[in-house]
């Protein structure tokens, strides 16, 4: 009976299953095993022996070793050892692993992608060096000629020096290549970043994480630091670039000695990408209807002699879209132009071509500018934020009890679509459902209109140019969105985390951008409940937001803390300039009509201007005392600022003139001093101007008046900017020369100043008794 049973173990242990041998007295199956199989002179084969410790390492429970192991021996060759497997790309998986961390890095989260780009182009480099070396030419070649247009930019000659170096030899006489070969390129990398990165590479090890791994080991070093995240604009840069702080050591090191390996932690603060500054190109169907309803609008009326037709003002409109830093008309979408679109467009060259003209450099002195200024009463210090509709038919306030009130400036009563409200003469209107304290509103555009339909004797109805939208927000994070012909609240915008500071239409409508306590911007659309852009960057909350007039920029300041000025990129979210300097609370940002200058304010009554494509300073007007200038406004030529300021004044800026401190300026006598007061109704001014070719310019008339409210009107100053004497001299400050002329009230803080197409100037503020 013996005999059968030890036939039958060669038999067995050859066929594998190690688990049916039966174990001899003198020993272990496992011990057994090989002897049993090599039965007589012939070795086992590798399958078979590969076989045998996989069932071993399965009996023993060693699970996740049988794993590996069975992975390891999945492709072995004639001779028993691991094959290259067809997945495996030999000399092509430097392409395929430098691919694979560049997809990584970008779909990473923006604030560590800055710093994770810099293990591209040592990875790029010493693969190209490992493939020259190992003789693989072709390969190398197609390596660079692949991956250039990730470094052109910044490594273009050192591109153009590797495309040299083509044999192995070469690597070890070329002087740049023997500085990489002989020094290890170190890496700054925060510490969690390393962390993520190299379980990344871990995991992703078949996939061509290994070949990365093995550059890093080889030929970095990749040093960890405790700090925050580095990129472009974060707080940590913008602070230390402030300061002129030194680097520190670990970014001093960065890359190997003696040669240029690309952006650092220094260059972080780059303003050199492009910006696309001209007028946003108007939709061609929309042109080609505003063009014949000009014609038709020259040949009623025709222009009196010496002035261009409405066509030829239309013409130069166009030309002016033309140009080449003009965004393109698809980085922008908007909904189909109208009826209304084709009267506003027609109406905005009217008044562009009939303004009261500011050309050329005033020289401080100039043409002085025509302002009026509207005084409410009675208002306990609730008022919070102030609007000027564009057609200046309307005036609107948020206060500190939750609600908007919105009055018509001259007075007549307020259109309602209200069928119950056909008969109700009204002059202003309460709008109720915040449930906290409004901190902005902002008017849609509007328009005066034209005195006839321009479709004659059709059914259709006269497109109507007024003000139709409202917008607002408010402590409780909400904004809505309130309808002027129902005097209703049509939407609730809910995205921010916090009180919401700011909003503000966009220059073509459907967009409009909002600010808040979150530190973040976004963007809407008005057809959309959620955001459509979130701009993160900044470090405390925002306190002042601008759009760009082409409408593909917006520009955001940051209070107490950040005290800096962003310009973020509508169409890709990104931060694309920053602007430092201001040492106080910025108060008000607004950028010119030609979309190259940005304007802002702060609390220590500075005025900064910047220029917008280099991202630097032009000058800083003074004049202003302290307390804060929430708002300025731009003349239609872009050389002429207004600015209100919480001092009581109305400011005339020149925007071309330089600001000399060593010059004293003949207008404000060097005094600071306000100009001539007026004794209005209310102790304002509302001043005239005059052209030059004489004719006088005025601006009055009595303005709203309401129960508890009331604006000032009838009494009239001369706004030549001359030192006068008050009742109550303001502290004195210094006055930079380009203030063209000062505005004073008796007793209101301005909180609200525009210029209005025609360029005359139309203020607001809140009387205050106390001052």
């Amino acid at each position: 009976m013996s005999n059968p049973a030890a036939q039958n173990v060669v038999p067995s242990s050859t066929g594998g299953p190690y688990g049916g041998q039966p174990q001899s007295a003198g020993g272990s199956g496992g011990s057994s095993a090989p002897v049993a199989t090599s039965g007589g002179n012939n070795p086992p084969s590798a399958q078979n022996l590969n076989q045998i410790v996989t069932d071993y390492l399965k009996k023993k429970g060693f699970t996740k070793t049988e794993a590996v192991f069975r992975q390891e021996t999945a492709y072995l060759g004639p001779d028993g050892r691991p094959a290259r497997r067809d997945d495996d790309p030999g000399p092509r998986r430097y392409l395929k692993a430098f691919l694979l961390l560049k997809t990584w890095i970008e779909n990473n989260l923006d604030i560590y992608k800055f710093e994770l780009r810099k293990l591209l182009w040592p990875v790029f480099i010493y693969s190209y060096l490992e493939l020259v070396s190992q003789g693989y030419t072709d390969d190398a070649r197609d390596l660079l000629d692949t991956l250039r247009p990730n470094f052109e930019a910044v490594h273009q000659d050192t591109l153009a020096l590797l495309s040299t170096v083509t044999l192995p030899q070469h690597v070890n006489e070329n002087p740049t290549t023997r500085r990489y070969r002989e020094n290890r390129y170190r890496i700054p990398l925060n510490q969690s970043l390393s962390g993520n990165l190299f379980h990344f590479l871990e995991r992703e090890a078949d996939e061509g994480g290994s070949t990365v791994t093995y550059i890093l080991q080889t030929n970095c070093i990749v040093e960890t630091s405790t700090r925050g995240p580095i990129e472009p604009y974060s707080f940590e840069a913008i602070y230390r670039r402030a300061l002129n702080l030194d680097l520190e050591d670990i970014d001093v090191q960065e890359g190997i000695p003696g040669v240029f390996t690309g952006v650092s932690n220094r260059d972080v603060l780059d303003t050199s990408a492009k910006l696309k500054l001209g007028p946003l190109p108007m939709e061609p169907e929309l042109r080609d209807d505003v063009r014949a309803e000009l014609e038709d609008e020259d040949q009623r009326h025709p222009p009196a002699d010496g002035r261009p037709t409405l066509v030829e003002e239309f013409d130069k409109r166009i030309k002016r879209e033309e140009s080449a830093d003009a965004p393109s008309r698809a980085d922008l979408p908007l909904p189909p132009s109208r009826a209304r679109d084709v009267v506003m467009e027609m109406q905005k060259v009217r008044e562009n071509r009939d303004r009261f003209q500011i050309e050329g450099r005033t020289g401080g002195i100039g043409i002085p500018v025509s302002a009026c200024m509207f005084t409410f009463h009675n208002t306990l210090g609730s008022v919070s934020c102030m609007e000027f509709s564009n057609d200046h038919q309307l005036v609107a306030v948020g206060t500190m009890d939750s609600y908007i009130r919105v009055w018509s400036l001259d007075g007549k009563p307020l259109k309602t679509s209200l069928e119950n409200e056909k008969d109700l003469k009204v002059n202003n209107r309460k709008l109720i459902g915040h449930s906290g304290p409004v901190y902005g509103i902002s008017f849609s555009d509007s328009i005066a209109n034209l005195n006839r339909n321009i479709y004659g004797d059709t059914d259709e109805k006269k497109p109507d140019t007024s003000t139709k939208l409202l917008l607002s927000c408010s402590a409780d994070g909400q904004v809505r969105l309130w309808s002027l012909d129902v005097w209703a609240c049509l939407c609730i915008y809910k995205a921010h985390d916090g009180p919401i500071f700011r909003v503000l239409w966009g220059p073509h409508g459907h967009y409009f951008a909002t600010a808040g306590w979150d530190k973040t911007i976004r963007v809407f659309s008005q057809d959309h409940a959620s955001a459509q852009r979130l701009m993160v960057g900044h470090d405390t909350s925002i306190s002042a937001l601008a759009w760009h007039p082409n409408g593909t920029y917006v520009f955001s300041a940051s209070d107490e803390m950040d005290k800096s000025i962003r310009m973020w990129s509508i169409i890709t979210g990104n931060c694309v300039r920053i602007f430092t300097g201001h040492a106080h609370y910025i108060s008000a940002l607004q950028c010119a009509h030609n979309g190259r200058i940005l304007a802002s304010a702060d609390a220590g009554g500075n005025i900064f201007l910047w220029d917008i494509d280099k991202g630097t300073r032009i000058k800083r007007c003074r004049g202003h005392g302290k307390g804060g200038i929430p708002s300025l406004s731009f003349s239609a030529e872009s050389n002429v600022l207004v600015s209100g300021g919480l001092d009581g004044t109305v400011r005339i800026w020149d925007i071309e003139l330089p600001a000399d401190p060593n010059k004293t300026n003949p207008l404000a006598g060097g005094t600071g001093q306000p100009g001539p007061q007026a004794d209005g109704t209310a102790g304002d001014t509302i001043a005239v101007g005059g052209s030059s070719d004489g004719r006088s310019i005025t601006v009055g008339g009595q303005a709203a008046q309401a129960p508890g409210t009331s604006a000032s009107g009838g009494g009239v100053g001369v706004g030549t900017g001359v030192g006068g004497s008050g009742k109550k001299k303001a502290k004195e400050v210094q006055v930079t020369p380009d203030q063209i002329s000062a505005f004073a009230t008796k007793k209101t803080p301005v909180m609200k100043v525009q210029f209005t197409r025609m360029n005359l100037v139309v203020a607001g503020g809140c009387y205050d008794p106390e001052r």
